[in-house]
């Protein structure tokens, strides 16, 4: 590969990682009032809800995902998400979106095993400038936690990665992205049924202590954004853009969820941050509009 993103791909992933950071912050107000173990099967039911209507109202059918593309719900969002929520009751927020930068960089190592995509030394220095960056934008001097949280997320980590090589190994083959997210976030709504109740069994908490119309709004439109849109534009990006490289969007979460934190909910950016997040932009930019810094060896070497 040796041209740069294609300008719709560029888009979908840029709103991907929009649909991400922009849901963390709404998520924060959700979870104020419902337990994390409630608020997932919540989310992705308001997720599955939009995502039947949409597909109806356009004569879409509903099934046809591949199986294998079905059941990585289960790894992510399902056991992903799990993973990092039980993480977060460990340790703190900046800690684990700190720790969530490794991501990408672990994407690029399996894409390069698993996907036979080379990967250079400018595509691996630019996204350790962009890992950088991100750690700016979140970096809290008091943040911390104790090793259960860090195992735990650096868990869900590897299910996210992992379900990003996968992905980009059959996605192209189905015939429609819409219907893999609704077959994937299915089978992640039943995982999380069942986690819910198995937290429930052993005494955690699942009961809202208070449950207001806001909370309840944050909740359905927390999951909308984070799961049916954000997985429809990452995924529909992801038939043609190789996973080494989509992956690279994700260094912008942060900086879409900071830059809603301050619009949403007030808070200030601290001047380290706007440096954070301008690094990032410059890395991101640079590996998204020149040439790309990777080649797909598995295109180079096919007959023809």
């Amino acid at each position: 590969m040796s041209t740069a993103i294609a300008r719709r791909d560029l888009v979908f992933l840029t709103l991907a990682a929009a649909s991400w950071g922009v849901g963390t912050v709404v998520s924060k107000r959700a979870v104020a009032e419902i337990p994390p173990f409630s608020l997932l099967p919540i989310q992705l039911a308001a997720s599955l809800g939009v995502l039947v209507v949409l597909m109806r109202a356009s004569d879409m059918p509903l099934r046809g995902s591949p199986p294998v593309l079905a059941r990585l719900g289960i790894l992510n969002p399902g056991m992903a998400y799990a993973l990092g929520l039980a993480g977060l009751t460990w340790i703190s927020a900046s800690l684990s979106v700190m720790l969530w930068a490794l991501e990408p960089l672990l994407i690029l190592l399996l894409a390069g095993v698993f996907l036979r995509e080379g990967i250079t030394a400018r595509f691996v220095a630019l996204s350790l400038m962009a890992a950088v960056g991100m750690a700016l934008v979140v970096f809290e001097p008091a943040s911390g936690g104790a090793w259960p949280g860090v195992v735990l997320t650096l868990l869900g980590i590897v299910c996210c990665a992992v379900y990003t090589i996968v992905a980009r190994r059959f996605v192209a083959a189905s015939d429609s992205t819409a219907q893999v997210v609704l077959a994937q976030q299915a089978h992640a709504l039943g995982f999380a049924i069942v986690v819910a109740l198995g937290v429930a069994a052993v005494g955690g908490d699942v009961r809202p202590s208070t449950l207001t119309v806001l909370g309840i709004a944050s909740a359905v439109a927390s999951g909308i954004l984070y799961y049916a849109a954000a997985y429809w534009f990452y995924l529909t990006a992801l038939r043609s853009v190789p996973a080494s490289l989509a992956s690279t969007s994700f260094y912008l979460i942060p900086v879409f969820g900071v830059a809603a934190g301050a619009v949403l909910l007030g808070d200030r950016l601290e001047p380290v941050q706007w440096l954070g997040a301008t690094v990032v932009a410059i890395a991101v930019a640079t590996i998204a509009l020149r040439p790309a810094p990777i080649a797909d060896r598995a295109e180079v070497v096919a007959p023809g």
